[in-house]
């Protein structure tokens, strides 16, 4: 048997899987790592913490694995995280800045002039998410640390850059488009950094990694570095566009959401940048290595899954995210509770970076079951507010953890009024970028073979009255527009 193994470098974790030419997942090892939070709206990683989850993620999955059946590494990450690091003794001088970090919505406030024309560029939004607002931070702040980045003793990059570097002893600085697109210094119709924005930025182009295709030859793991494994590291993706090529939605129209740390809804657009004035991202897909691009639209909701951490790491109501869905099933509906998980500012549709979580609607006979249900209604109706801005959708395929919530998914059927289809693997992110590397490997030839690798779980359909779904979304719009503008300066 040959197979890949795949790297998901997440948010809140590393999961590592073995990925057969059937498509299935015969092992797999997860490594959770630190969130660090100096202050209110920040949020940070230790990228050596990164590498140390990613090392025993692997190790676990390979535990008992037979390592000569591996014949490709496929990479995929949490975007628009900001990883600065040594080239030469591959330390970082400070932490990651994460992609949920709100530190910089002053700076954004104060660039608006140049809106119009970074979006024009880019196909994103002004906004503290995007890696590029949180390079210039550094810049502002860290003077000294700054200094060794223009000197080009330090290397800039995504997560993805990062585990490369260290999974080849600093020999490769690489990333692909779909990362390179989500930072706001990458010219989406040229498919190459941008002079202008980097100058815009003050980022040092040469600072940046180099650009390769979404799979093929990419680089080869140093066995001295990489627990003794040398191989071709031949797929590299961000995780949403990693999901939706794991979805298999190859063809423009096709639609996935992914349930994670957030929620992200894409829809292939073909070789076309669509463009959206509703609060939706035209980003980057995939380039294949004929140099072809593929597009796609997106909405990004930033707390979801993370809402649920928050349940059991900070109210601590309850044990684990598995529980939510016989807590929620406890009660037969929320009670008028009504969550908005802003906890770090509001997404897409809406982008409000001051915006704060609220919990309204409660009362005496309130219990953690109304508080959990609510929680997954308000996930569902995030999709729904995005779904609501894209052409219409005929289908949507789901993944992601909170995917195997049946709850949760017969609740997002009734919302959008449409079949709500679950894959028998939810981990597309992996596995996408599992399929990527298996085609630079030729483990698979062709769309075609992936396509066959599909298998439907379960179809939710929805309830054919739908007052009920439309009554709970008014609620939870009246209550999005509380949460807006708490935090404004």
């Amino acid at each position: 048997m040959s197979a890949i193994l795949a790297i998901d470098a997440g948010t809140t974790g590393v999961t590592a899987l073995v990925v057969s030419e059937s498509g299935a997942i015969v092992a797999r090892g997860y490594q959770e790592f630190a969130q660090h939070f100096p202050k209110p709206g920040w949020v940070e990683h230790a990228p050596e913490e990164i590498w140390q989850a990613t090392l025993e993620a692997v190790r676990a999955a390979l535990h008992g694995f037979d390592r000569d059946e591996l014949v490709g590494i496929g990479i995929t990450n949490q975007r628009e995280t900001v990883v600065l690091w040594d080239r030469e003794t591959l330390g970082s001088p400070r932490r990651a800045i994460v992609w949920q970090d709100r530190r910089t919505a002053s700076y954004c406030s104060s660039m608006t002039e140049h809106e119009a024309r970074i979006s024009e560029l880019t196909g994103l939004r002004l906004d503290p998410y995007f890696s590029a607002t949180k390079l210039a931070w550094i810049r502002e702040h860290e003077p000294q640390t700054w200094a060794h980045v223009e000197s080009g003793r330090y290397a800039v990059g995504t997560v993805d850059s990062y585990l490369v570097t260290r999974m080849t002893r600093g020999v490769h600085h690489v990333t692909d488009v779909s990362n390179a697109s989500r930072t706001l210094l990458f010219d989406l119709a040229a498919g190459d950094w941008s002079d202008e924005l980097c100058g815009l930025f003050g980022v040092p182009r040469d600072a940046l990694p180099e650009l390769v295709p979404n799979w093929g030859s990419i680089a080869t793991t140093d066995a001295r570095s990489f627990l003794d494994l040398s191989l071709p590291i031949a797929g590299i993706a961000g995780d949403q566009q990693s999901a939706l090529f794991g979805q298999t939605c190859f063809d423009p129209g096709e639609v996935k959401c992914t349930y994670g740390t957030g929620s992200f809804i894409l829809t292939n657009t073909g070789s076309e940048v669509v463009r959206s004035d509703a609060g939706l991202l035209s980003t980057a897909a995939w380039r294949a290595p004929s140099g072809e691009m593929t597009y796609a639209l997106e909405g990004s909701i930033f707390v979801t899954g993370a809402a649920v951490q928050w349940l059991r790491d900070g109210l601590q109501i309850v044990g684990s995210a598995a529980e939510t869905e016989a807590i929620a099933n406890a009660v037969p509906s929320s009670e008028g509770v009504v969550f908005v998980p802003a906890l770090t500012g509001l997404g897409a549709p809406h982008w409000d970076p001051h915006a704060r979580g609220l919990i309204v609607g409660l009362t005496r006979g309130t219990t953690r079951g109304h508080i959990v249900r609510a929680t997954l209604e308000a996930i569902t109706y995030e999709v729904r507010d995005v779904v609501d801005t894209m052409p219409p959708v005929a289908a949507l395929k789901v993944d992601g953890g909170a995917a195997a919530n049946n709850l949760l998914c017969q609740i997002q059927a009734d919302q959008l009024g449409i079949e709500v289809s679950r894959p028998s693997i939810v981990e597309t992110t992996g596995l996408g970028a599992a399929f990527m590397a298996g085609l630079g490997v030729g483990l698979w030839s062709s769309f075609d073979d992936l396509r066959a690798t599909w298998a439907l779980d379960r179809t939710f359909s929805p309830a054919p009255d739908r007052g009920a779904a439309d009554a709970g979304h008014a609620q939870w719009l009246k209550a999005v527009e509380r949460s807006k503008a708490w935090a404004a300066e």
